[in-house]
């Protein structure tokens, strides 16, 4: 264990989320409480069947005509998700009080908007010579361009960036963000993941031997892969609260490491998951024990979760509530990390630990008591952990004000 001293909190002021459980935070929340997940089974075009996360119509209306070079499914659902629960209204009274440039912005992504480019290719016609007259790679499968799209609309001029780290991307935007601020580079950050299904992540977990053909089923004694899901989430952190009430959450601890055990598959210890959960709970100034949830990685397959089981178990024993969001959402790819932070704000919010989803049967060999049904519990203090490729993991510690 390190001497790294207890930070001071960052304050979560506003959040939304639009996945496979529906456009914002009310329907994931009628999701959770009804048992409700957003997996369905879909064909796919080179053979065979997979079960996917889908949005549906996050993506029909266009983006602003002033932003047409952006236009794209990704961009599509994150315009959409900034529309709900309030959040860009949220967003400007903070430009207002701190001023844009002020405001930061941090996206977490793997492919942005890769499958328009992708959609070139599949009607990609030899004759024409090249993929189409307007390709606009830079405005839309451009790492970068998930990023701009976000500030042009919310109207902020702050640092940005975003940050690739595979699976734990959109978790350690909350990292990236809280050094901004403490550094007084910033007074509030927006920050935000976005993924969409693509042939890309389907076809290349399939070849890796990593995508299930059944609903992803994490810590289940026949789990055998992910369920790929798509999702937009965002978060408005400040350094200073302004208003207090019910419902009102802070950042107070995060933890990354980097174990670089192998390219795809986690250490099998879970070395470096237990350096990210052992450096979000010192700075967040907490023993295990004072965690009453942990919102898991637990992407469904064998290696992952047996990892991140040897973590928890060394960290926690068998005294903590546990359960994966996977089974609800799917994997979310590079926008699981703030996926799984709204889903952790919303079970602080109504009192509930949700359900390992599509879990029948615990694998014997797991330590970690998870959760095979919705619980209602208060929760004070909820950790939630992302791992991704390359031993790349970050861990994030959200307390409840009141």
């Amino acid at each position: 264990m390190s001497d790294i001293a207890r930070q001071t909190p960052i304050y979560v002021t506003a959040y939304t989320l639009t996945s496979a459980l529906g456009v914002g935070n009310q329907a994931a929340l009628r999701a959770l409480q009804t048992g409700r997940g957003g997996l369905r089974e879909v064909p796919l075009r080179a053979g065979g069947r997979t079960w996917l996360g889908l949005i549906d119509g996050a993506a029909d209306a266009p983006v602003p005509a002033a932003l047409a070079p952006y236009d794209c499914r990704a961009h599509r659902i994150l315009g959409t998700a900034l529309a709900q629960d309030g959040f860009a209204t949220a967003v400007r009274r903070a430009a207002e009080r701190y001023g844009a440039q002020r405001v930061a912005c941090f996206v977490g992504t793997i492919a942005s908007g890769l499958a328009e480019l992708e959609s070139r290719y599949v009607d990609y016609d030899p004759a024409h010579g090249d993929l189409g007259p307007d390709v606009r790679v830079r405005h839309t499968a451009h790492l970068a361009s998930a990023t701009e799209y976000c500030c042009r609309v919310l109207g902020i001029d702050g640092p940005a960036a975003t940050i690739s780290t595979a699976c734990s991307s959109s978790a350690k935007v909350f990292a990236s963000a809280y050094r901004h601020l403490q550094a007084g580079l910033c007074d509030a950050a927006v920050v935000a993941g976005i993924d969409c299904a693509n042939e890309g992540f389907i076809y290349g977990f399939r070849s890796l031997g990593l995508l299930s053909e059944a609903p992803c089923r994490p810590w289940d004694k026949a789990r055998d892969g992910i369920s790929i899901g798509e999702a937009a989430g965002f978060a408005l952190l400040e350094r200073v609260l302004h208003e207090t009430g019910p419902g009102a959450i802070a950042v107070t601890g995060f933890g990354e490491s980097s174990d670089a055990y192998h390219m795809t598959a986690p250490h099998p210890e879970g070395a470096g998951a237990r350096a990210a959960i052992e450096l979000a709970l010192q700075r967040a100034g907490l023993d295990a024990d004072e965690i009453d949830y942990v919102n898991l990685h637990g992407s469904g397959t064998p290696s992952n979760d047996s990892a991140e089981d040897a973590a928890i178990a060394t960290v926690f024993g068998d005294g903590c509530l546990c359960s994966s969001t996977k089974g609800w959402t799917g994997h979310t790819q590079g926008a699981a990390g703030i996926t799984e932070a709204v889903i952790s704000f919303l079970s602080i919010r109504a009192g509930l630990v949700p359900a390992n989803l599509n879990a029948r049967e615990i694998d014997p060999a797991l330590r970690t008591p998870v959760v095979l049904e919705t619980l209602q519990r208060p929760l004070k203090r909820v950790l939630s952990n992302s791992f991704g490729f390359g031993g790349n993991n970050c861990a994030l510690v959200f307390e409840a004000l009141a």
